[in-house]
């Protein structure tokens, strides 16, 4: 084993996509491309940059010698100038033009939105195999009658399927907040120190009409249709407070449905999938923890505090740039998409092999019935001519014996008490016939229909396996 730290999300957590995805190989051959797409545009623009030198730094975006690029960073102390000295060393005859024009940012802030960007795609692209889980489980439990909750204190009947709707729909508006995110990322361009764009009109002779060409066409070289009309040296550091904001509200929705989860299976209603041989305890060899879940609710713990550092670091930009937001990037934003990536395929696990168990559901239901039925008994010795606050008072005082009899570990059948006391006006048979707990989930099924009908989970041509610069 090596004797340094490795993170948790390299080692045990993420994904190797989304490992990939934020890798120092992957960043800097984005630099490099990003270097290659300048000087393409700058060509293209009329400056004295030949296509032969274009070409040249084309052909060398991977072959990056960090031993030269460590050593040179060693020296000057910048690593964008670390870079570009490396590159030149394996591209001599455009080493000149590397970077002309620029600033640091050029490379750093584009290739990080370029990064962020496909990151999103993928997150959302992970998203979707939960939501469906999520949706075929709420259709599937659409109509198994389960004890709801209020304050964790029982409540009157949903169904099993009514409840995991709440949690895909949770699930479907981070969706949607996903989409607006992407929907504001636009590319940053080549906008010099300030954002002024001076070296460009110098490098133009003033001819503003070709800067504008060359970053747009820099900018759809990598997918962006847009760019920010305005910027400092960097590109708005409030679009990453957008961004951690989406990844936490995606990881608050994730702990809301692994904690549900952890009650549920503490009640033995639910469980999250176990493996044949998985272990539980070392100790205690009879149990079986939802760990799972528990791992879920930790990591989300991790990406919701997180984001606290999106507005911290948007607050105190200082004019036109300052760089105490860079080390603090480097880990908050890669960590928070290698937190969520990993958040995400532990929901697609739990969610596709959810165990119910209907006998203990249905125990619960029919131990909590009869206090749930009450208002229906009200309602029906009034209709059959009984005094509703007379009724009242009858059904309260049974009520009460037999929640504090079950609360003491006891046996009281309330259904058999009110029948059995000659001032209520139902019969047992009457009482009974109101104890059907399909007649107390209301509309549920019409609702988990309606709602797995509205879901719109398109983007199947989203593959997390495909994400490319």
């Amino acid at each position: 084993m090596d004797d340094r730290y490795e993170s948790p999300f390299s080692g045990r957590y993420a994904s190797k996509r989304m490992l990939a995805l934020f890798s120092q190989r992957k960043r800097h051959e984005t630099w490099r491309k990003l270097w290659t797409a300048l000087a393409q545009a700058q060509h293209d623009q009329g400056l004295k940059i030949t296509q032969a030198q274009v070409d040249e730094l084309a052909a060398h975006v991977e072959d990056i010698d960090y031993a030269a690029v460590n050593a040179k960073e060693k020296e000057i102390r910048h690593d964008v100038m670390a870079h570009i000295y490396a590159y030149g060393l394996v591209c001599p005859n455009a080493a000149g033009i590397i970077h002309l024009g620029a600033t640091s940012c050029y490379v750093t802030d584009n290739a990080d939105l370029i990064l962020y960007r496909d990151a999103l795609r993928l997150i959302r692209a992970e998203m979707l195999p939960a939501l469906r889980n999520l949706r075929d489980f709420a259709l599937r439990y659409k109509d198994l009658p389960t004890l709801g909750y209020t304050h964790f204190q029982p409540a009157q009947l949903v169904t099993v399927g009514k409840r995991a709707c709440l949690w895909a729909q949770d699930l479907a508006m981070d969706l949607d907040e996903i989409d607006d995110t992407l929907a504001r990322i636009r590319f940053l361009g080549c906008r010099g120190t300030t954002g002024t764009e001076a070296s460009f009109v110098e490098l133009f002779n003033g001819d503003t009409e070709r800067i504008d060409r060359m970053n747009r066409q820099i900018a759809e070289t990598f997918g962006f249709e847009r760019l920010f009309s305005i910027s400092g040296q960097t590109y708005p550091r409030k679009l990453d407070s957008n961004i951690l904001n989406c990844l936490s509200s995606i990881a608050s929705s994730c702990y809301r449905f692994a904690n549900d989860l952890r009650l549920l299976q503490h009640l033995r209603q639910i469980e999250e999938p176990a493996e044949t041989s998985q272990v539980g305890s070392s100790a205690m060899a009879y149990k079986r923890n939802p760990m799972r879940s528990e791992r879920i609710c930790s990591l989300a713990r991790y990406v919701m505090t997180n984001a606290l550092n999106g507005p911290a670091t948007a607050s105190v930009q200082w004019f036109e740039r300052t760089l105490d937001d860079s080390a603090i990037r480097r880990i908050s934003l890669p960590e928070a998409f290698l937190a969520t990536d990993a958040i995400l395929r532990l929901m697609r696990n739990v969610t596709n092999g959810l165990k119910v168990y209907p006998k203990v559901i249905e125990r619960a239901v029919k131990e909590y019935l009869p206090f749930i039925a009450t208002e229906n008994l009200l309602m029906a010795s009034v209709k059959k001519g009984g005094n509703r606050q007379e009724s009242h008072e009858i059904i309260r005082r049974h009520s009460l014996a037999a929640a504090d009899a079950l609360k003491n570990g006891e046996t009281v059948d309330l259904l058999c008490s009110l029948a059995d006391d000659p001032a209520f006006n139902l019969s047992g048979d009457e009482i009974r016939s109101v104890m059907e707990p399909a007649d107390y989930i209301g509309r549920c099924v019409d609702q988990v229909e309606s709602f797995a009908a509205s879901l719109n989970l398109s983007g199947d041509e989203i593959d997390p396996d495909e994400i490319t610069l």
